[in-house]
């Protein structure tokens, strides 16, 4: 569970739906909240995590009303023909920020699977299923969840997949 004195609310100011999901679950996790950054790497440094264990969520239109969360480590860049390949689709596009927001109830920089609107499916990058933490959005600017991959996983019910390259 989280440490309370760390979640980013009071009773005027509550928890962010992704904070409250994580709650349900159970599962272990610390919420950090840090000033907004303006790179990934920044936002590691904030955080205190390796630039690998930051999690960037991003949200995939299949088809009309049709997405899914594609979890991608710090320092990789997802990689379109594996991602087409393993869904055995032929077209994917990011939707525009207005779109995330409606289909998410998240504004850009601050998506999160946790707390979504609808639970699309999950698939986590290879490359961050065996690392001890993960660092994701917690559903606000600044806000952010440290937790066990494992964990991910299982509260999301996150396909493992190797999606990512390296960034060049």
């Amino acid at each position: 569970m989280s440490d309370p004195s760390d979640v980013p609310g009071t009773p005027s100011t509550p928890a962010t739906p992704a904070i409250a999901v994580l709650e349900a679950a159970a599962v272990p996790f610390r919420v950090v909240r840090t000033e907004i950054a303006h790179s990934a790497q920044e936002s590691a440094e904030l955080q205190g995590v390796p630039l690998g264990s930051l999690l960037r969520s991003i949200l995939v239109r299949r088809a009309a009303d049709d997405y899914l969360f594609i979890l991608v480590p710090g320092g990789r860049r997802f990689d379109w023909p594996k991602l087409r390949e393993h869904l055995g689709a032929k077209r994917m596009t990011l939707p525009d920020a207005d779109e995330a927001k409606a289909e998410t109830g998240y504004e850009r920089g601050a998506i999160t699977p946790f707390g979504a609107r609808r639970a699309w499916p999950v698939i986590i990058d290879a490359a961050a299923a065996s690392l001890p933490v993960v660092a994701i959005g917690g559903g606000a600017r600044g806000v952010n969840v440290h937790l066990a991959p494992a964990d991910l996983i299982a509260v999301t019910g996150a396909s493992v997949v190797d999606i990512t390259t390296p960034e060049a």
